[in-house]
């Protein structure tokens, strides 16, 4: 039932950038968006998150044994930042479980495909935090 309904915004008019993003990277994190999304996000102490490399995160999930099958682009890499961000400290105790929190998004398999992506847009229309789209190609 869930995967072959149609998202409800595949008929809004969206900007050109956003229409050329979409089109190169369909709904994933490039790096500059990833980058540009980490940016906005802090501790639950309100400090910044450093952003750490896609290479750097994917190490970290291999030294917690952890292997992710549906990995596109930097989702992973977004996800781990976000679990670091929202959850660490309270929910989430550790590393351990932020790389555990990853795979169970990443590889959720009843998920359409870029509803990490989606989520993040949506909060940012939400939030009232404009996206340069010309700026993430």
């Amino acid at each position: 039932m869930g995967k072959e309904k149609s998202p409800l915004d595949m008929y809004d008019i969206i900007p050109e950038e956003q229409r050329a993003y979409l089109m190169n990277y369909g709904k994933h994190f490039n790096e500059k968006m990833c980058k540009f999304a980490v940016s906005l996000m802090r501790d639950r102490n309100g400090k910044k998150i450093s952003l750490m490399k896609k290479d750097d995160v994917l190490a970290k999930l291999k030294e917690n044994g952890v292997t992710l099958e549906n990995d596109v682009m930097c989702d992973s890499t977004f996800v781990y930042h976000m679990a670091l961000s929202d959850f660490m400290g309270s929910s989430i105790e550790d590393d351990k479980h932020i790389c555990l929190y990853v795979k169970d998004l990443i590889d959720d398999e009843d998920q359409r495909d870029g509803f990490i992506f989606a989520r993040f847009v949506s909060d940012c229309i939400n939030n009232g935090e404009p996206i340069d789209w010309a700026e993430m190609l």
